[in-house]
């Protein structure tokens, strides 16, 4: 499996909706074993900045940006699938 990195802001809401949409995902058994690094892009500023994106939230699966933005729950999936 592959390492996923979700970058967001705490207050931020398309990332609050992307996180409750991605922990409805991970309920599958399927997903249970992907391990996911949440990185609050203004606690971790000198991590966050190592990685090119403009908005959160952002998922990399290993170093490769997958999405970023608003997201939709097809995306999100397609994140974890990647991860497989």
């Amino acid at each position: 499996m592959k390492a996923i990195k979700l970058f967001y802001l705490e207050n931020c809401p398309y990332c609050r909706q992307a996180r409750a949409i991605m922990e409805e995902l991970l309920k599958n058994p399927k997903y249970q074993g992907l391990e996911i690094t949440m990185i609050e892009e203004s606690r971790q500023k000198e991590l966050a900045d190592q990685y090119d994106y403009y908005y959160v939230p952002t998922f990399y699966v290993e170093e490769e940006k997958i999405c970023e933005g608003i997201l939709t729950e097809k995306e999100i999936l397609e994140v974890l699938e990647r991860a497989l």
